[in-house]
């Protein structure tokens, strides 16, 4: 790393915000990816801008010097999208984290990137209002990944997902040139949708520093129903008959057998190890329709041969339940070394047929694989319980992984719902858009960052 920069970038925020050292450098070469091995890079320093001015000032000198440019908030990214490549500056947006602005009255909230999801989601759900998007990460992820990884989460069934509540956006360009997208009315069509374009880019098209979020009403009543089930196909076949019967729960949660032993073993929620597939399905509204939908969902679990059913009215039964959900992927790394998690999503008719050809492919490959899903939208986690050290399985999960991906296009799906692109998943980027659409993509890539210095690598 050129001296001269990180003498100026030090002078820009103040020593004691710049981080040199390569021993503490070491841990910005991580986010909760796998697969990346040796491909993983240390940056030339970290820097941790206080507000939009000093973000613009350091993409300015880093502008002029061609230094590379990672933004990076809690770290949490499962795709790859915050590993820097070598001689990088990481920009780490955590101490932009104030909650600027509550607007009851218009129903938003304006926010920095570096505010945690679930203190958002407190602040509020305090003044009786309701923020959706709820990643499994909420407790320490911020939004500033959330916005750039357009993350999802359980209630996307019902209420969609981060990019359906952004209105506005301020950002950093790559030259330090700071833009204000969307508005802050409910309408607006004036010129190309910029706030869409950034949102999910991966940090690859500007830096966001600040964010203007829809909210909506707190629901006044929640109910959750745990379905156990002794067939796998069974209880994928159970969401869309639920949906078909004209009932959109807040979420549909799917957990198979791997999933449910190791969340019992670590939360102990009275899981029964012996069941292969449950379903946590939520619905939420005004206190009769919870009730009269929780009525329905019961009715169509019995049909399709539910083993128990339990229904956990708000309180702490259900906050124990969604916590144990919660805690789903910090159970299954006690098995194996590691775990690298698949994010795909086919057509919710397809659902139980994905379940089935995940297992069918880690299963010929000699691989253990535990499911959960989002289940009302189609979207599956498929983690494959492996150790890195291990050459000859990793081969054999690099070919899993592959005819996984390719079922998921086969059935009509995408290779990533809610997690980005990043590096692991660049390679088959273009089997499910094309050269042509990469193309396009490239172009506005190049507009708007001609020297390549935001989040190089990256899926672009």
């Amino acid at each position: 790393m050129n001296q001269s920069f990180i003498k100026e970038a030090s002078a820009l925020v103040g020593k004691q915000y710049v981080e040199s050292s390569p021993e503490r450098l070491f841990s910005y070469s991580y986010d909760a990816s796998f697969g990346l091995g040796k491909k993983r890079a240390i940056p030339g320093l970290a820097v941790s801008p206080a507000n939009t001015a000093e973000v613009s000032a350091l993409l300015r000198l880093a502008h002029q010097y061609r230094v590379p440019v990672v933004p990076r908030g809690a770290g949490s990214n499962l795709s790859g999208g915050t590993i820097p490549v070598e001689d990088a500056m990481v920009m780490v947006l955590t101490r932009l984290n104030r909650i600027l602005e509550i607007d009851r009255k218009n129903l938003t909230i304006r926010v920095q990137p570096g505010v945690i999801t679930g203190d958002l989601h407190r602040a509020v759900e305090a003044v009786g209002l309701f923020y959706p998007p709820d990643p499994a990460s909420l407790s320490f992820c911020t939004i500033g990944g959330n916005l750039a990884e357009c993350a999802g989460g359980p209630r996307g069934v019902k209420y969609g997902v981060t990019r359906d509540y952004v209105l506005g956006l301020e950002a950093v360009l790559a030259d330090g040139t700071v833009v204000h997208t969307g508005t802050r009315t409910m309408k607006g069509v004036t010129g190309y949708d910029l706030t869409r374009l950034l949102v999910g880019s991966e940090g690859t098209l500007a830096i966001i520093t600040e964010a203007l979020l829809r909210l909506v009403p707190l629901p006044l009543d929640r109910r959750t129903v745990l379905a156990i089930y002794d067939d796998v196909g069974a209880a994928a076949e159970t969401v869309s008959e639920i949906i078909a019967r004209g009932v959109v729960p807040a979420c549909v949660e799917f957990l198979d057998q791997v999933f449910i032993q190791c969340i019992e073993e670590y939360a102990h929620v009275g899981l029964p190890a012996t069941a292969r597939a449950v379903l946590l399905i939520e619905v939420d509204g005004h206190p009769e329709a919870v009730k009269d939908e929780s009525r329905r969902v019961e009715e169509v679990c019995r049909e399709f041969g539910v083993r128990e059913l339990k229904t956990a009215e708000a309180g702490e039964e259900r906050d124990r339940l969604w916590t144990a959900r919660r805690a789903a992927f910090a159970s299954i790394v006690r098995r194996r070394p590691n775990v690298l998690t698949e994010d795909i999503v086919v057509p919710r008719n397809h659902f139980a047929e994905m379940v089935l050809a995940a297992q069918s492919i880690a299963a010929r490959h000699g691989l253990t694989i535990a499911v959960l899903g989002h289940a009302g939208d189609g979207n599956l986690h498929a983690d494959f319980l492996t150790d890195e050290n291990d050459a000859e399985e990793l081969r054999r999960v690099e070919k899993a992984v592959a005819e996984l991906l390719q079922e998921t296009l086969r059935l009509g799906g995408t290779i990533s719902g809610e997690h980005g692109v990043g590096r692991t998943k660049a390679p088959y980027l273009s089997l499910e858009i094309g050269e042509a659409a990469l193309g396009v993509m490239k172009a506005v890539k190049a507009a708007l960052d001609p020297q390549g210095i935001l989040n190089p690598g990256k899926f672009i």
